[in-house]
């Protein structure tokens, strides 16, 4: 097999670490890219001309352009783009500002839509490639207290299914990653951003934590070999769950949905009306 070359954001900490370095051990290469370049120095060391290391804030379309571009020169090629950074806010729908809400926007969605719109090009040029979205369950299923962090996923999610099918005649795959809940640094003060709390919903929240102290991880470092599966494949999936406890939780979320709106149907379709 090939080597692959791979452009991953958010590649400091947590899965775009694991996933990089991973890539890197096995004989791919990579151009890593984070906000502060100084956290990607490890790899440089290690790796040397094997991976490239760049500065990227996502949230800056011209700095998007100029690291997708810079790799593509530096490598001759990019195989595998990963949009990985994103991050969570904290609070519920009342409590967090409008500011807050459009700044995590601005790096979970548009972050996204930039790197994938600088590299389209390049990828028709050089005849297909493959885009990968690191997204998560939470793309399906909604908790609350992190709404507006899932409203993201389900904003996500749309983007890459409409662009699976407007890039396929061009041998560009999309395949958006779905992990569940796993021992990452996803839960540091680095990945997570808390909304001014109000007091009214402080013993609500005070249960949603503790359910989520309680929630078992995954091992992160089990990963790499699964996301391998999917690149490596000539017909990847749309969608690839990443743990054990997806499916499930997902599976009776639908099921509840499809009976909801089965229940409801005559009401529903008597509203049709008939065209004159």
């Amino acid at each position: 097999m090939n080597s692959k070359v791979w452009f991953i954001t958010g590649a400091s900490r947590g899965f775009g670490r694991i996933w990089a370095e991973a890539a890197l051990e096995r004989g791919d290469k990579v151009a890593a890219t984070a906000r502060n370049i100084d956290s990607l120095a490890g790899l440089k060391e290690k790796y040397g001309e094997q991976v490239l290391t760049l500065a990227l804030d996502v949230t800056k379309p011209g700095q998007a352009k100029s690291a997708i571009d810079e790799a593509h020169a530096y490598f001759g090629r990019l195989d595998i783009v990963l949009n990985n950074a994103g991050y969570s806010l904290v609070g519920t729908i009342e409590e967090a500002s409008a500011e807050d809400i459009k700044a995590m926007y601005e790096t979970n969605v548009f972050g996204a839509v930039a790197v994938i719109q600088a590299a389209l090009p390049l990828l028709r040029q050089q005849g297909g490639g493959h885009i990968l979205g690191t997204s998560s369950n939470l793309g399906h299923v909604v908790l609350p207290v992190i709404g507006y962090y899932c409203s993201t996923k389900w904003a996500f999610e749309a983007i890459h299914e409409s662009l699976a099918a407007e890039v396929k005649d061009f041998g560009i795959k999309v395949t958006i990653i779905e992990p569940g809940a796993y021992a990452t640094e996803f839960g540091s003060q680095e990945s997570l951003k808390f909304a001014a709390g109000m007091e009214i919903y402080s013993d609500f929240k005070n249960q949603f934590f503790g359910k989520l102290r309680d929630l078992e991880r995954g091992d992160p470092n089990a990963t790499p070999q699964a996301l391998f599966q999917v690149v490596d494949t000539e017909n990847p999936p749309l969608r690839f769950h990443l743990g054990s406890h997806n499916l499930p939780w997902v599976r009776s979320a639908y099921e509840e949905r499809l009976a909801l709106w089965e229940n409801w149907d005559p009401i529903s379709s008597s509203a049709q009306g008939i065209a004159k």
